[in-house]
C-alpha cells in the first residue's frame, strides 16, 4: 500500500490509498466511506456530536447604565423580544434590566460569546439604551433544573415577557 490522497487513485494504479480516519469510538471504517462515496450516501454524524450540537445553555444576562424613560426601555426590550423570540423574560428598572433566555451552542465559550453580542449587535435596532453589560451567567440545563428543584436557584422564567423590577 501507498499512502496518498484521499479519493480516486491516479489512473493505472491499483493499489488502495490509506486516508487518515479519527480514533476511537467515533472513527469509522475507511470501506464504509468509499461505499457511501460510491452509492451517493452520506455517513450518519457521530452520537457524541449529535449529543454537542444540541445542548442547551440558561443565559442570564445584566445591563445597566444612565437612566432612561421607563417607557423606552420597555419598547426596546419588547422590540428585543419581537426581534429574537428566544427570549423567556426581561426586567428592567430606568438604570439597569436582565434579560433570561435559553441559548443552543456547542459549549459553554459559544454560548457565553452570542450572550455577550445581543445586547450590542441589536442596540440599534431595537433602540436599546446604551447600556452596558455588568453580568453574565451561562448554567447548562442540568445544573438550571438542579438549581430549581433544590430551591436556591433563580425562579422559573415565568411570567414570560418584559416586566419592571
Amino acid at each position: 500500500m501507498r499512502r496518498g490522497r484521499p479519493g480516486v487513485p491516479p489512473r493505472g494504479t491499483v493499489e488502495r490509498t490509506l486516508t487518515s480516519v479519527g480514533t476511537g469510538g467515533d472513527a469509522g471504517r475507511p470501506d464504509d466511506d468509499e461505499r457511501a462515496e460510491r452509492h451517493g450516501t452520506a455517513l450518519r454524524a457521530p452520537e457524541v456530536e449529535r449529543r454537542e450540537a444540541s445542548r442547551l445553555w440558561h443565559i442570564t444576562l445584566s445591563v445597566s447604565g444612565a437612566e432612561a424613560p421607563l417607557k423606552e426601555v420597555r419598547r426596546s426590550l419588547e422590540q428585543l423580544a419581537h426581534d429574537h423570540p428566544f427570549l423567556l423574560t426581561s426586567r428592567y428598572a430606568n438604570d439597569h434590566a436582565e434579560i433570561r433566555y435559553w441559548e443552543e451552542a456547542r459549549d459553554l465559550h459559544d454560548a457565553a460569546a452570542v450572550a455577550l453580542r445581543l445586547w450590542g449587535e441589536h442596540r440599534s435596532t431595537a433602540k436599546l439604551p446604551p447600556w452596558e453589560i455588568v453580568g453574565l451567567e451561562v448554567i447548562d440545563r442540568e445544573t438550571y433544573h438542579q438549581r430549581i428543584a433544590e430551591g436556591y436557584g433563580p425562579p422559573p422564567a415565568s411570567p414570560v415577557g418584559v416586566h419592571p423590577f
